[in-house]
């Protein structure tokens, strides 16, 4: 903080006497000195200056005029006036130590052989001093915190509490979104509850992005963590004034050092997640008996697992966010990008204590995904009862674009009657010609929506947003690799039977 008028008045080398002026008004900021002889200086201040001057256009007994003086000075932020004795005013006039005490502006008597220089390089000097001070605590705070970042373990709390030993004030991790991760000091959990607005604000507009609210008893800093294919959450910080540039790079440091901590302990979920990953595919692949189950948290009741599909959202988030978001959001589960064929999509094996239907619902309406599909509850921990319930879960998602939909909203049909992994290799064979190679247009994409729309061309090609000949187009070429009638009633339940079974 800059020198106050206190600190001025007490520079005993001065030998200033204070006229007028009490606490609070002695502990205002000088952020520098001026001296100006004008009538109204106001226009060539900047608020903040200890203004000197020797009187030269102020009467001594024009109570008006001194009244109109200090009244424009304290409107333009002038803390303190000092004027020089002895060479115009003998003393200084009693109408303007009037004026003074009645605005509580403090007034000093600066003694003739004081010149105003010596008053500028002895503010300047504890400015100086001031400002070196600054810098070295944040130095030392700076330094603290990366001790601490390089820590074990988890270091977010006695991050926040040294931020706060150097700031004063209160500070908050909050999570993506807004809740209390941790608080310093613990009081200061409640004020998260006035900050969702703000947080919505910035988040939407990515780690780039930061908030501050200022009154007239506090400033507020938001700003996001993370890494950009990561968000973590945000930093608030909360003073009693706007932050200096030292303050500022001791913020900005903690910002980094919590999203280096954040990321790091989203590294160590992400290699557990990749062990349950890796564990459900060999699941699915039939070796189910060889693994541990109980350490994977897998085995118990039955009933205790289900899978999910879940469609990630369009950029800025994509599917690597979604992944981290879904793990967030369904702690102990394993999450996949790879187990499906369409790399955009997730798959999701749910722990034990996240079965229910609502929690996996809620869990899952999030901005990093566009739709999710829920299988029903495996009866067993095995690779057919994953399977089953993966199918169903790739069911529900067929039918929405966005939002989450549960195989029990489906209402079972057909699909509940078939043997997954048969009518899974019975899809892949009767759709693989619509992949062969150098076919550049999405086939089965435009048979899908052709058949959602009830064969109806000019709306199939609406939803995929091509003309109309393009999607006849590909209907004829579709037609032609299947070898199938699309005019057969039974070839279109069957390619629409398949089709809800393909991915993506």
């Amino acid at each position: 903080m800059p020198p106050s008028v206190r600190d001025v008045v007490a520079l005993s080398a001065l030998s200033l006497q204070l006229l007028s002026g009490d606490a609070p008004e002695l502990d205002r900021a000088v952020r520098w000195v001026a001296t100006s002889e004008l009538e109204d200086p106001c226009p060539y201040l900047e608020g903040g200056e200890l203004l000197l001057t020797l009187g030269m256009r102020l009467a001594a007994e024009d109570a008006d005029a001194a009244d109109e003086y200090i009244t424009r000075l304290v409107a333009a932020g002038v803390p303190a006036l000092g004027l020089g004795v002895g060479i115009v005013h003998e003393s200084i006039p009693r109408v303007l130590v009037e004026a003074a005490r009645r605005h509580r502006l403090p007034l000093l008597e600066v003694p003739g052989p004081v010149p105003f220089i010596a008053v500028s390089k002895a503010v300047s000097h504890l400015i100086t001093v001031e400002e070196n001070e600054q810098t070295a605590r944040s130095f030392t705070a700076q330094r603290d915190l990366i001790r601490i970042a390089l820590a074990p373990g988890d270091t977010t709390r006695p991050l926040l509490s040294r931020l706060v030993r150097h700031l004063g004030g209160f500070a908050l991790v909050l999570d993506t979104d807004g809740g209390v991760v941790h608080a310093a000091p613990p009081s200061a959990a409640a004020r998260a509850e006035d900050l969702g607005g703000e947080v919505a604000r910035v988040r939407a507009r990515g780690l780039l992005a930061s908030a501050a609210i200022a009154s007239e008893q506090e400033y507020v800093v938001l700003q996001p963590l993370g890494l950009p294919s990561r968000p973590g959450g945000f930093l608030v910080v909360g003073t009693g004034g706007p932050l200096g540039p030292g303050d500022q790079a001791v913020v900005n440091l903690t910002v980094s050092l919590l999203s280096l901590a954040l990321t790091r302990q989203d590294d160590a979920t992400r290699g557990d997640d990749g062990v349950r990953a890796a564990a459900m595919r060999l699941l699915l692949a039939g070796h189910g008996p060889e693994l541990p189950l109980e350490d994977l948290g897998w085995s118990g009741a039955r009933g205790a697992v289900r899978a999910v599909v879940v469609r990630p959202a369009d950029p800025p988030f994509g599917a690597e966010a979604a992944r981290a978001r879904v793990a967030a959001a369904l702690p102990g589960a394993a999450v996949s990008r790879s187990v499906l064929p369409d790399a955009l999509e997730l798959v999701i094996a749910i722990c034990p204590t996240l079965t229910a239907v609502d929690k996996v619902r809620s869990a899952l309406v999030v901005p990093e995904v566009a739709a999710a599909g829920i299988g029903d509850v495996a009866d067993a921990v095995d690779a057919e009862s994953l399977l089953r319930s993966l199918s169903r879960a790739r069911l529900a998602l067929a039918g929405i674009r966005e939002g989450v939909r549960s195989y029990d909203d489906t209402g079972g049909g057909l699909d509940a009657l078939l043997d997954p992994m048969a009518a899974d290799a019975w899809a892949v064979a009767l759709l693989a010609p619509l992949d062969t190679p150098g076919e550049r247009a999405d086939l089965a994409a435009t048979l899908r929506a052709w058949l959602n729309r009830h064969g109806q061309v000019d709306a199939a090609a609406a939803d995929l947003g091509v003309h109309r000949h393009t999607v006849r187009h590909r209907l004829q070429r579709a037609e032609a690799l299947l070898g199938r009638p699309l005019d057969d009633a039974g070839v279109r339940a069957e390619l629409y039977l398949a089709l809800s079974r393909r991915p993506g």
